[in-house]
């Protein structure tokens, strides 16, 4: 830990700050072995595009219901509980996975929930611990080195996943990737105990801080800014893995997409983190969403395993030149806002249903796209409306001003 001690200074000493990103690395090392895979695997099931939109409606839709209650249970319980609460439900989805076997279209409902409701307790108590545990001053620098292992287990994760599972016939290397998963993710609950108990005390405002948006321009203009960051996300989460499996029907090249997007990613995250101070956050912000929607351009009608890459690359640059100043911004204007110190939990959940409506959308828009217009036909002018929904987060963010909360 003496890195990031030198790197981050004051907040690297503390062991909660160290257990908070061990365990988001542990997360994202989980999700990088298995996330992309879940989709194909369920697609070699069944064969259809609907099917897979149907799973992560699911989990879009009860990841904001899970995200209420778990607020909810975060303000009367604890915050720790609730992690724990979300590693557990996410550890559930694998190993029902692995019970499920190849009848998991079968229980895609089941599915999806489980992974929605991990989900919600799992972000919402991390967003809130990262709230607390930063500072302004050092918010940029936790954000940025999250990223950077996010990346690295972006890396070893899908290029290691597609060996094993191309190594072995069937549906075999799948089980021993879900496994895997099972595993990290039960460190990870073992790990949270060693964290510091955080219990909340006073009521739950839910609904007065969604009424605070009329009060607080910033906090309107941020949230309306996150329903555009969840507009591209719906569909993107899961279209561009389906998309690159089909171009090369092998998912050792699923792996090497994702190897290369994250290890580009690990640089960008580093750069970004160490360079973009706050008085650049806009244009970082804007810079990287005329990335982001430059790469869709590239890919919309001509789709080639090539340019895929080229898009991959594209996208793991700008999304780390976007989200960095982009989430920065968004805890300031929550610290700044009305009864942030006692609301802070409610000002997170709020933040995460707008994300979700924006998820929501996008991914009924597509299943709606999908049933009544041929696929091939109406897929390159769908991803292009919206892909540009993070391209629209600087509209909002540019008139933020952060010395202003009224």
């Amino acid at each position: 830990m003496g890195i990031l001690e030198r790197w981050m200074g004051e907040a690297g000493a503390k062991k909660d700050l160290h257990l908070l990103l061990l365990i988001g690395g542990l997360y994202s090392l989980s999700i990088a072995l298995s996330n992309t895979f879940v989709n194909v695997y369920l697609w070699k099931q069944s064969g259809q595009i609907v099917d897979i939109a149907v799973y992560n409606l699911t989990v879009v839709l009860f990841q904001p219901l899970t995200f209420v209650f778990a607020g909810r249970l975060a303000k009367k319980v604890d915050r720790i509980i609730v992690l724990r609460l979300g590693v557990i439900f996410l550890a559930l989805f694998y190993l029902s996975v692995l019970l499920v076997g190849t009848r998991a279209t079968d229980f895609i409902w089941l599915l999806g929930a489980l992974l929605g409701i991990g989900y919600g307790f799992y972000w919402l108590a991390y967003n809130v611990l990262t709230f607390e545990i930063t500072e302004p001053e050092t918010r940029d620098f936790f954000n940025g080195f999250l990223g950077i292992l996010s990346s690295f287990g972006g890396m070893i994760g899908p290029i290691l996943s597609g060996f094993i599972i191309s190594r072995l016939e069937k549906f075999t290397g799948y089980s021993i990737v879900f496994g895997l998963s099972l595993l990290l993710f039960s460190i990870a609950v073992f790990l949270s105990f060693s964290l510091k108990r955080r219990p909340a005390h006073g009521k739950y405002f839910f609904i007065r801080i969604m009424k605070e948006r009329k009060n607080n321009r910033n906090w309107l203009l941020i949230t309306r800014a996150h329903f555009f960051q969840g507009i591209r996300e719906g569909t993107f989460m899961f279209i561009i893995s389906i998309i690159v499996f089909i171009q090369t029907d092998s998912e050792l090249a699923l792996g090497s997409y994702g190897l290369l997007n994250s290890a580009i990613s690990f640089i960008a995250y580093f750069v970004a983190s160490r360079y973009i101070k706050q008085p650049m956050r806009k244009k970082a912000i804007l810079v990287g969403g005329i990335l982001l929607y430059a790469g869709i351009l590239l890919i919309a009608f001509d789709i080639t395993f090539g340019r895929l890459l080229i898009y991959g690359a594209i996208v793991a640059t700008a999304y780390p030149i976007l989200l960095v100043p982009y989430i920065s911004l968004t805890y300031d204007i929550i610290g700044r806002a009305w009864n942030a110190a006692e609301m802070r939990i409610e000002y997170i959940v709020v933040r995460e249903l707008f994300v979700h409506f924006g998820r929501i959308v996008s991914i009924l828009g597509f299943i709606l796209s999908v049933m009544f217009f041929d696929l091939k036909q109406i897929l390159p002018i769908y991803l292009l409306i919206v892909g540009a929904g993070h391209t629209m987060i600087y509209w909002f963010v540019r008139k933020i001003d952060i010395n202003d909360q009224n």
